[in-house]
């Protein structure tokens, strides 16, 4: 709980940034056995993608605004995907190894946690097969989000 009473933000509620590179570690060990995901990543995921993810990952779930300070924000993360030509298959592939992958990395496992991570899976998956496509037209500029709980906040007696 934040001070005052006030409604932890999703990185505080995770267990902070080190919650959430444990998380993007276990995804991304999950990757590299996936025969769907891997090919995405000849030769295996390397640390230094692991640590941006983990920084786009953080500053979506409320934490220090590094990605766009340090890496480029979303523009930046639009360029690492176009042109991939992401699938249906592949795109719900990731979702659900991202949610596997939390519950590897011991993430919380109340229902109104997973609901708010399941939410940008599925925004930001469906983002990414969109704008992936050889004739993509994504908006050029937009500012990285900042996902919050949503209709439901954490359950807190």
């Amino acid at each position: 709980m934040t001070d005052g009473g006030a409604t932890p933000s999703l990185i505080e509620w995770a267990g902070g940034p080190s919650a959430i590179t444990g998380l993007i570690n276990a995804f991304y060990d999950r990757v590299e056995r996936d025969d769907l995901l891997s090919p995405f990543f000849p030769g295996g995921v390397s640390q230094e993608h692991r640590e941006h993810v983990s920084m786009w990952w953080i500053e979506v779930f409320g934490g220090p605004p590094d990605y766009t300070d340090e890496l480029g924000g979303y523009e930046a993360m639009l360029a690492h995907h176009r042109g991939l030509g992401i699938t249906s298959d592949q795109r719900l592939r990731f979702a659900t190894t991202m949610s596997q992958a939390a519950d590897d990395a011991d993430l919380p496992a109340d229902p109104e946690f997973r609901a708010a991570l399941v939410g940008y899976l599925e925004w930001g998956t469906r983002l990414a097969l969109e704008n992936s496509q050889p004739d993509a037209e994504p908006f050029p500029h937009a500012p990285v989000p900042r996902w919050g709980w949503g209709v439901a906040p954490p359950y807190q007696p």
